[in-house]
């Protein structure tokens, strides 16, 4: 992808199906995912886009699996760490992610969210 600079509308077209969510995290019989690549480096080692996903469950006992900065635009999502200890992000709330940190990621709503990925 070219580099340039470019605005991240959160409603954008060309939105397309993607298969980052293993089939059995879906929690509901909605198994919509979608992804746009806003940008991705060569080596794709950056990575920048707009994810949508029906409500899933993902568990993490070996560590995420990146570097991920999010942006929720809506629904929510709810992080559980090894310690019991539960954090809900929802509409507006910007957060972070270290690769490798153990956790269960859980969206109980269709949720739609801007990332950075750094590998």
């Amino acid at each position: 992808m070219t580099a340039r600079t470019f605005r991240l509308d959160p409603n954008p077209e060309g939105m397309t199906p993607s298969e980052f969510t293993s089939p059995s995290s879906f929690t509901t019989g909605n198994k919509t995912e979608m992804n746009l690549y806003t940008y991705a480096a060569e080596d794709e080692s950056l990575l920048s886009g707009i994810w949508e996903c029906a409500p899933a469950r993902e568990d993490y006992p070996e560590g995420y699996p990146v570097h991920e900065m999010m942006h929720i635009i809506s629904g929510s999502v709810t992080l559980t760490h090894p310690d019991g200890r539960s954090e809900t992000f929802t509409a507006g709330d910007t957060f972070f992610i270290p690769k490798g940190s153990p956790c269960t990621w859980e969206n109980t709503e269709t949720m739609r969210k801007f990332y950075m990925i750094a590998a």
